[in-house]
C-alpha cells in the first residue's frame, strides 16, 4: 500500500507540474514541464545525498571518529539486514538526525553534534534506528524527489506573480489569463506543498515502528522524540536547515518557527500522536512495567 500510494501521489506531483507548464505556455510547456520533472526525477535520484550533505556541511567520519556512534548504526544495520551506511556530523548544538542516499548500498545517515550530548546511548539507538527504517524502507529517495519538484512549481508561480506584478499588458480574457494566473501562482504552489506533507508524514509513522522495532525498545525512540521535539521548539532554529529539506529530519528543525496551522502544515505528523504509538507499540511487546 505504501509503494502504491507514493507512486500515485508522485505520478499527482508530475502531473501537477505538466498542468502548471500548460498554464504558462499551452501544450509546448506541458512539454516542457513533463521532460523538465523526468530529467529532475534523474539528477535528484543521482546526486540528492550528495548536494544535501554538502548543503549541510556535513563531515564523514569513521569508526576511529567515533567508536560508540559507529557500533550503534553498525549494530542496527546488520539487524535490519542493510549494508553498512555511511556516517556523517553535522556541527549544530540542536540534537537531530536525517538519512539520505538513492537505495540501501549507497545510504548515509547524518547526526547532528547536540544529538550526542543530549540524548543517551538508548535514545540514539532509537533515532538511528528510525533513520535505518527510513533507508530500509526507500523513503529518503522518494521525499527527495517530491520537495524537488514541489519546490520547481513554487519557484514557477512566484515567477508567475512577478509577471503579474510587473504586468503584462495582455487582456485577463487572452488564454484564460485570470484563471491561469490563479492556478499557477496560488494553487499549484499549494497542492505541491500538501503532496509533499503527504508523502513524508505517511512514511514517518512506518519508520518509528520499524525503529522501535530495531532498537529493541519503541520507548527508546519515544524519549528521544521528546527531548528532540523540546528543543526544536524552544531552542533556535537549526542555522543550516531550509523548507525544502525540514522534512527529512526525524523532527521538523523549523518546529519553533511555525505559529499559524501547525498541524495542516507540518512535514511531520504530531510528535505527541509518534510518542503516543510507540508506547502503545512498546505495550504490544509486552516491554511496559
Amino acid at each position: 500500500m505504501n509503494i502504491l500510494k507514493t507512486t500515485l501521489l508522485m505520478a499527482l506531483l508530475t502531473g501537477l507540474m505538466v498542468a502548471v507548464g500548460g498554464s504558462l505556455g499551452g501544450s509546448q510547456g506541458a512539454f516542457v514541464m513533463l521532460i523538465f520533472s523526468l530529467g529532475m526525477n534523474f539528477f535528484t535520484y543521482w546526486f540528492s545525498d550528495s548536494m544535501i550533505l554538502k548543503s549541510y556541511d556535513a563531515r564523514e567520519i569513521s569508526e576511529h571518529d567515533s567508536p560508540q556512534l559507529y557500533n550503534i548504526v553498525k549494530n542496527l544495520a546488520q539487524k535490519a539486514n542493510l549494508p553498512m551506511p555511511r556516517i556523517y556530523v553535522i556541527n549544530s548544538p540542536v540534537p537531530n538526525a536525517f538519512a539520505t542516499g538513492r537505495n540501501p548500498s549507497h545510504a548515509a545517515v547524518a547526526v547532528t553534534t547536540g544529538i550526542m550530548q543530549a540524548l543517551d546511548y538508548n535514545e540514539i539507538s532509537g533515532v538511528l534506528g528510525h533513520e535505518l527504517a527510513h533507508v530500509k524502507h526507500r523513503d529518503i529517495l522518494i521525499g527527495t524527489i517530491a520537495a524537488a519538484m514541489a519546490g520547481v512549481i513554487s519557484m514557477i508561480a512566484q515567477i508567475a506573480q512577478w509577471g503579474a506584478l510587473l504586468g503584462s499588458n495582455r487582456d485577463d480574457d487572452d488564454n484564460g489569463g485570470a484563471l491561469g494566473f490563479i492556478v499557477t501562482a496560488i494553487i499549484a504552489p499549494f497542492a505541491a506543498m500538501l503532496i509533499q506533507m503527504a508523502i513524508s508524514r505517511s512514511r514517518e509513522y512506518d519508520a518509528d515502528k520499524t525503529g522501535g522495532e530495531l532498537c529493541g525498545d519503541p520507548r527508546y525512540l519515544a524519549s528521544a522524540l521528546e527531548k528532540i521535539e523540546y528543543y526544536a521548539r524552544n531552542a533556535q532554529p537549526m542555522q543550516q536547515a531550509g523548507t525544502s529539506t525540514a522534512h527529512m529530519f526525524i523532527v521538523n528543525p523549523l518546529e519553533g518557527s511555525k505559529k499559524v496551522l501547525k498541524n495542516l502544515f507540518s512535514t511531520h505528523p504530531s510528535t505527541e500522536e509518534r510518542i503516543s504509538l510507540l508506547r502503545e507499540q512498546a505495550s504490544r511487546m509486552n516491554l511496559l512495567t
